[in-house]
């Protein structure tokens, strides 16, 4: 099935790795692809190897992606992991394959929502497809068959209160 975290709500990444965890306990295979993200540093990068079945793929430069005007190495390593990402799905890699933050990656345009949304409709029978991020654009909420909106109803970032390790990356 193809389930959608989206939301301007916190956990929709932690929610996708709660999954992972639950289903590394059944004896399932989950590979994750990080979009937009290559932070070696980040609590789930640090984490993948201690967790069975679990692997993490980040496709993405570690610095701020200008979603308006992306710079071209952005685009790149986009279509660079959608392509890994799809293999992994065809050849039946994983029997979870999470794709993050790929809900603002088609809301921005940095790969074909159609192209994207038409290949996850017609391979999400293959292995269950969690896509993560902001902005989950219509067409791929129409087809997914399960869709979560994480809302924001406080949050500690606007009193001042940086990231922390552990807790928000």
């Amino acid at each position: 099935m193809l389930q959608v975290y989206t939301g301007n709500g916190k956990g929709k990444t932690t929610a996708a790795l709660g999954l992972a965890f639950r289903a590394a306990g059944h004896g399932l295979k989950t590979v994750m692809f990080s979009f937009l993200k290559d932070d070696p540093d980040y609590g789930e990068v640090r984490a993948a190897a201690f967790l069975p079945g679990f692997s993490l793929r980040q496709v993405g430069r570690d610095c701020f992606v200008d979603l308006k005007k992306p710079d071209p190495e952005d685009l790149r390593l986009c279509l660079e992991g959608w392509l890994q990402a799809q293999a992994a799905i065809v050849k039946g890699e994983a029997d979870i394959v999470i794709l993050d933050e790929l809900n603002i990656v088609l809301f921005a345009r940095l790969l074909p929502q159609e192209e994207v949304c038409a290949f996850l409709k017609e391979n999400k029978k293959k292995c269950e497809i969690v896509t993560t991020g902001r902005y989950a654009p219509p067409e791929l909420i129409k087809i997914a068959d399960l869709v979560t909106d994480m809302q924001e109803v406080k949050h500690y970032f606007h009193k001042g209160t940086d990231s922390r390790n552990g807790i928000d990356h």
